[in-house]
């Protein structure tokens, strides 16, 4: 459960407000857009991600679009809207449990009761049996995950539908399913003399459900930022070789970390023959890695470690491992989000500490160790575009169609997905998690 912040703190850590102090000169610094300052709910009428890190990323013509909420709640106060999130709260009682990601805006996470990350807060809905509504703020993967894992009797709900996932959105399952035709094609299906299958397919939480599925239905695995390592070791006990979707920087960084070579590690470009790769060089391939990446980690670099090491000599260099490789290999550190967040809680006080990934946590950290100095390795300020999509307006919204009876936006994943799905998250489960980070070889 949250422990109370306190005013100050909150505004402190909020990007939001960064945002419009920037926007309006009152604060030095720069945005990667001036789209950012506009309200959330201008985007709502069109396809897209939004403003933010992956507003140029290309989006699925069939992706959720959110339909415009009242003015009541486009027209509210900050203060207005937080006490009619906290009275529905109170109504509601025990029948609602809220989750907030890691990555999401200062203004909501006030009000989560369990915030982390994708697979903590579904695994946290796990101690709410008895809540009739998951509210999940967070992005649409991380809410189908946590119907997978609720009741029958439990409604997940996702406060704005267009909070997707450009990562998750770059492997689709019928690109996925004329990959593994292709690879099947060239490696068959016969088990080697040790019994294992010649491919097996393991995808990141940051994933659809579908995709999920996919892997259970064909021998494969889920795995997280924080047990990828163990997750390989896993599917190596069963196959000669694997495919990893969507995000092809945390499998080239782990694949990497356990010895594999670039070499044995080609990119699969779905709209390519044999993903741009010639027969010989994917039967030489241990980790065939789908061509997905996360928008936010992107921006990372190599010169933006080099500046903080000149300007902070004793800087400690913690990057998320969705980072390019250089990026990773460059820092003294790379692990979840769960991994930076315990990595600043133990430290010192007074360790420097510059951190490669989305600026919400960044800010938030910093606001909750004002005993260390804590940057983005990012000076811009780009936050996650789809958690962005996530306001107090709808979060009120939802809440009061709740206190009135009514469920709104609730994300439900069919039986016959949601079946393999489970196959695969369970194997995840069953795989004993490693060590939550990784020490960068470079350092």
């Amino acid at each position: 459960m949250n422990a109370p912040i306190s005013t100050d703190v909150r505004e402190t850590a909020s990007v939001a407000r960064s945002i419009q102090l920037i926007s309006t000169g009152k604060q030095t610094g720069s945005t990667c857009g001036p789209e950012l300052a506009r309200p959330t709910w201008n985007f709502d009428t069109a396809p897209g991600y939004g403003p933010g890190a992956s507003t140029a990323d290309a989006i699925p013509g069939d992706a959720p679009q959110q339909v415009p909420i009242p003015a009541e709640y486009r027209e509210a106060s900050d203060e207005v809207l937080a006490d009619r999130i906290r009275a529905a709260k109170a109504t509601l009682g025990d029948k609602l449990v809220i989750l907030g990601h890691f990555y999401q805006r200062d203004e909501v996470v006030q009000h989560a009761d369990y915030v982390g990350d994708s697979f903590q807060l579904a695994n946290a809905a796990l101690a709410h049996p008895n809540a009739e509504a998951i509210v999940f703020c967070g992005v649409h993967f991380m809410a189908e995950t946590a119907d997978l894992l609720s009741g029958p009797e439990q409604a997940v709900i996702l406060p704005n539908l267009a909070a997707g996932c450009s990562m998750a959105d770059m492997a689709n399952i019928e690109q996925v399913e004329d990959a593994w035709a292709e690879l099947t094609e060239i490696y068959g299906h016969e088990p080697d003399a040790d019994g294992r299958a010649p491919l097996i397919p393991v995808t990141y939480m940051n994933s659809s459900a579908a995709i999920k599925a996919f892997c259970g239905r064909n021998g494969g695995i889920v795995c997280t930022s924080s047990n990828a390592a163990r997750v390989l070791e896993w599917a190596f006990e069963r196959g000669q070789r694997v495919i990893f979707f969507p995000d092809q920087h945390l499998g080239r960084n782990t694949a990497k970390a356990m010895g594999i070579s670039l070499e044995q590690m080609p990119l699969w470009r779905p709209n390519l023959p044999l993903g741009g790769n010639t027969e010989d060089v994917l039967n030489d391939a241990k980790v065939i890695l789908w061509n997905g990446f996360c928008s936010v980690h992107k921006r990372f670099t190599v010169a933006q470690i080099e500046r903080a090491r000149a300007e902070h000599p004793n800087v400690r260099v913690i990057v998320h491992p969705e980072c390019p490789m250089p990026v990773v290999d460059a820092a003294d550190e790379a692990g979840s989000t769960d991994y930076i967040r315990k990595a600043v809680e133990a430290a010192p006080d007074g360790t420097v500490f510059a951190i490669g990934t989305e600026i919400n946590l960044v800010q938030r950290l910093a606001a909750e160790y004002p005993q260390h100095t804590i940057f983005c390795l990012d000076d811009v300020v780009c936050p996650c575009s789809t958690m962005y999509r996530i306001h107090p307006g709808y979060l009120a919204w939802v809440l009061e169609g709740l206190v009135d009876g009514v469920v709104r936006n609730q994300i439900t994943v069919d039986a016959s997905v949601a079946e393999p799905a489970r196959v695969a998250l369970e194997r995840m489960l069953a795989a004993t998690p490693s060590g939550a980070g990784t020490k960068s070889a470079a350092r």
